[in-house]
C-alpha cells in the first residue's frame, strides 16, 4: 500500500507560467525574468512558431505536474494581421504583443516611443541607446537598464493602445511576476 506523503499546513503555491515565444530575444528576455525572480518559468521558444493552438498547448502541459494557479502567456509579435488573430483564439492563455517586434520593450526602457516604426528602425533606435545590443542577447549592461528603467517602461507601454504601432503588452508579463514575487 502507498503512503500519501506528508502535505505541508499553509504553504504557498507559486504558480507555473508556461511562456510559449517566437524567437531568440523574447526566449533570453523571459530566461533573465526567470533568473531575476526565482520563479517558476517553463519556455517553448519558438518551436511551434506560427503553429501555436490550443491542442499543442494542450500537449505541452499533458505530461507535466499542472496546478489551478499556474497560468500560460503567449509572447509574439503582432505586425502580421493573420497570425495576430490567430493568436487571439486561443482559449485561457494571456496573449502579450508588441508591434512592430519585442525590441520595442527594450526600448520603452530608453525613451517615449509613439510614431509608428517598422521593426529595422526600432533596433537602429534601441542600438543608438545600447550601442552593443545584438538581437537575443542581453548583456549585463542592458539587464541593468532593464532593472533601473522597468517602471518608466511599463507607464509608457500602458499608454500606447493595444495591437497598435507602436505597442507592447509585456508590461503585464512583469507585473505579474512582480505580484508573484512579493
Amino acid at each position: 500500500m502507498k503512503q500519501k506523503g506528508r502535505q505541508p499546513k499553509g504553504k504557498l503555491i507559486k504558480p507555473t507560467f508556461f511562456v510559449f515565444c517566437e524567437g531568440e530575444t523574447e526566449e533570453t528576455y523571459v530566461k533573465h525574468l526567470r533568473s531575476l525572480y526565482r520563479l517558476p518559468i517553463e519556455i517553448d521558444p519558438k518551436i511551434a512558431g506560427n503553429r501555436i493552438t490550443d491542442k499543442y498547448i494542450a500537449n505541452h502541459k499533458n505530461h507535466k505536474t499542472v496546478h489551478p494557479k499556474d497560468k500560460t502567456f503567449l509572447i509574439y509579435d503582432s505586425d502580421v494581421k493573420v497570425v495576430l488573430e490567430k493568436l487571439k483564439k486561443i482559449k485561457n492563455a494571456y496573449l502579450l504583443c508588441s508591434n512592430p517586434c519585442f525590441e520595442l520593450w527594450y526600448l520603452l526602457h530608453f525613451a517615449n516611443q509613439n510614431a509608428e516604426l517598422t521593426s529595422g528602425e526600432c533596433v537602429s533606435k534601441l542600438i543608438n541607446n545600447v550601442r552593443h545590443y545584438q538581437k537575443g542577447n542581453l548583456d549585463d549592461k542592458l539587464k541593468e537598464k532593464l532593472c533601473e528603467n522597468k517602471a518608466e517602461a511599463i507607464k509608457r507601454a500602458q499608454s500606447l493602445p493595444n495591437f497598435n504601432n507602436p505597442s507592447t503588452s509585456i508590461y503585464k508579463f512583469v507585473e505579474e511576476l512582480d505580484k508573484i514575487a512579493k
